[in-house]
């Protein structure tokens, strides 16, 4: 028997893990359907696309996408301690002031910027140290890339010359302008949740983590969560809590579980032969950043030659070259439309051919501009394929399904053709690999279509307001929370594992406010939605 239940080991549930766990007198139980992190392609940056469709690896497709021409999209996410902040990019991004106002005004309570920056600040261990802007101390380290490409040097000019400034620090008074991504890495490796919460904290005698354990459902007394079913390998067990069950399985799998329990569209539920125990709009509101590539071949030496004995000796003596890269090394944030309060488009700057969404073999140097809609209109949505909870479930993302984001999108790549025209990244220019076929319009919406693939970026699933309460309490039943990037009322503008990680820290505060050391004060009803 347990007090707390979590069901994910990504980046949310090993910090709930170590926050819960601080309380000796509470006992702490992480399930996670992957195995351990203990492949060495995990902790070397540069290699993490090397882990797409191996077993750390959900490997999802998209249904076919009705604004790509009914192409379907693949969608790693991480499948192992420490899940997608074990194979991401690892930059350090916190989004924009205004993504949290909005959620507040919204009606999210407690999750406006100055909710909110405190919990950034208290698991950042920032490599400047205190200010008014970063943290330091905390078990998540925030540093500088060890790797800079003259490809990124050369990027970062022409967008100076195309007029935009340099900015130091995309998490500092002002998001706008280019500059190189800081990293969650140590000493030049790859520094996960796992890493920086989980690990150091495995020994404590209350925290059993328990891999290779897919939730099937979870586990009810009348309208209380009462533990989760959990497949081991055939085997199916039942563990139970007389605390919470707190899923933290991201913005696919936290609403799959929750369906496959009775909770979500009950007309839909109802068509799988699932009794339907509480009807909530479950795995709507899908929301992502649409990637559009632009990708040139160049005779400057890329990331294509990374791998050789001497970059392996560095990386091993000194944690530094090309093997410490986190690929998306530099870019930006801009604002492609008057009147915009904030960025509408992010760049990554990547000095390789990473093409065929992050599946293909580089055969030759390259460099690769990415632009991002950073505040897509889209949605799409999670659906069940089957009442089995091994069957994968339907995505639909609607990527450019609305004239925002396809009029979004054509300036967006019209923003890359024009950094990618300047001289300090014309002189690297050798060839063409992926572009569009023209300036127009037309030209490049048609692009867009043809090599659109997810930033990895899914949120808002089980979203604050539609699903869960501003507490993160799941509707019309108790001790049960969503606390993960599901819980997004939208998506914020940046990449998201730190946001992730700073709904986990607020979510331990809000779970520790409502349980006492010694036991627990149940809610003495479902919490009910507010509509």
């Amino acid at each position: 028997m347990y007090d707390y239940i979590i069901v994910g080991a990504g980046s949310a549930g090993c910090v709930l893990a170590a926050r819960l766990s601080e309380d000796p007198d509470v006992r702490v139980l992480l399930v996670e359907a992957g195995p351990v992190d203990d492949a060495r392609e995990i902790h070397v940056p540069v290699a993490f696309a090397k882990l797409f469709r191996t077993k750390y690896d959900w490997d999802y497709l998209t249904e076919p996408e009705p604004g790509l021409e009914d192409r379907r999209c693949y969608l790693p996410r991480g499948r192992m301690l420490g899940g997608s902040s074990s194979m991401n990019a690892m930059i350090y991004i916190r989004g924009n002031r205004r993504d949290y106002d909005a959620w507040a005004a919204a009606g999210a309570q407690g999750w406006g910027w100055d909710d909110v920056l405190p919990y950034f600040l208290r698991a950042e261990d920032h490599h400047a140290g205190v200010s008014s802007w970063h943290g330091a101390g905390g078990p998540l380290p925030v540093n500088p890339g060890r790797s800079r490409s003259p490809l990124v040097d050369a990027f970062l000019a022409a967008a100076q010359q195309a007029g935009h400034r340099f900015n130091p620090d995309f998490n500092g008074p002002e998001q706008d302008g280019v500059g190189y991504y800081e990293l969650t890495q140590r000493d030049g490796l790859r520094c996960s949740a796992a890493a920086a919460y989980l690990h150091p904290v495995l020994d404590r005698p209350n925290l059993r983590v328990l891999t290779a354990g897919q939730c099937t459902r979870i586990l009810f007394d009348g309208d209380r969560a009462a533990g989760v079913e959990v497949d081991r390998g055939g085997v199916m067990e039942e563990l139970r809590c007389e605390g919470e069950v707190i899923l933290s399985a991201g913005a696919y799998n936290s609403p799959q579980l929750l369906m496959l329990s009775g909770i979500g569209v009950a007309d839909e539920l109802a068509a799988h032969g699932i009794a339907p125990r509480v009807d909530l709009p479950v795995g709507e509101n899908l929301q992502d950043h649409p990637h559009l590539p632009v990708i040139h071949l160049t005779d400057t030496e890329s990331l294509f030659t990374a791998e050789t004995p001497e970059n392996v000796r560095l990386l091993e003596s000194e944690g530094r070259g090309p093997l410490t890269s986190n690929v998306g090394e530099g870019g930006g944030f801009f604002r492609t439309a008057d009147g915009l309060d904030a960025p509408d488009v992010q760049i990554h700057a990547v000095p390789a051919m990473f093409h065929e969404e992050g599946l293909g073999v580089a055969t030759d140097h390259g460099f690769h501009i990415g632009a991002v809609l950073l505040a897509p209109t889209s949605r799409g949505k999670v659906a069940l394929r089957s009442a089995l909870p091994s069957a994968k479930p339907r995505i639909v993302h609607n990527y450019l399904a609305t004239g925002e984001d396809r009029a979004t999108a054509v300036r967006a790549l019209r923003l890359v053709r024009d950094i990618v025209g300047r001289p300090a990244l014309r002189a690297h220019h050798r060839a063409d690999f992926l572009v569009p076929a023209d300036n127009s319009d037309a030209g490049l919406l048609a692009h867009a279509r043809c090599v659109l693939h997810t930033l990895y970026h899914p949120t808002s699933t089980c979203a604050i307001g539609p699903v869960v309460d501003h507490k993160l309490r799941v509707y019309g039943v108790t001790g049960l929370r969503v606390a993960d990037a599901s819980v997004m009322p939208s998506v914020v503008r940046g990449n998201t594992n730190a946001p992730t990680i700073m709904i986990a820290e607020r979510a331990a505060d809000l779970i520790r406010g409502t349980s006492a050391a010694a036991g627990y004060r149940r809610e003495p009803t479902a919490v009910q939605h507010p509509a």
